[in-house]
């Protein structure tokens, strides 16, 4: 029984799990990103990371969460609908950094949060990776 498997049916996650390169993914499918953040944080689990990546033919983003619980990895994945996701920064501090790179590079916006620069010069506009591949 995996480390995860109580904890994905407590958040309703469980239809769809599948292990994937060391990784437990979740369906992630409508999932409450900030809930899971807040059971995870509960568990002890441990934020790694988040990868976004532009879905094909202007569908929007996909975001991929990535923890460690007791030395599993646990992902699930987020569609970033009109380009906005619930911040989870208050409830995990690790989240910081990423988020607001996101937010340079995609120009994704996550909700209820305030943004300082990393790399953007004051007047640059955020989507620094977008604004690349439409050159």
């Amino acid at each position: 029984m995996a480390a995860t498997d109580h904890l994905e049916k407590r958040l309703g996650l469980s239809d769809g799990a599948a292990d994937m390169n060391g990784i437990r993914w979740v369906a992630g499918e409508g999932a409450d990103v900030r809930a899971i953040a807040q059971a995870l944080k509960q568990e002890g689990a441990r934020f790694i990371t988040i990868t976004a990546y532009e879905l094909p033919s202007g569908q929007g983003f996909c975001l991929e969460y990535l923890w460690d619980l007791n030395g599993e990895l646990l992902g699930f994945n987020v569609h970033a609908e009109a380009g906005v996701v619930p911040s989870i920064f208050d409830l995990c501090e690790a989240a910081d950094w990423i988020e607001r790179e996101i937010h340079e590079e995609f120009a994704l916006e996550f909700a209820g949060r305030a943004y300082e620069p990393l790399l953007l010069r004051e007047g640059d506009r955020p989507g620094v990776n977008l604004h690349e591949v439409a050159s």
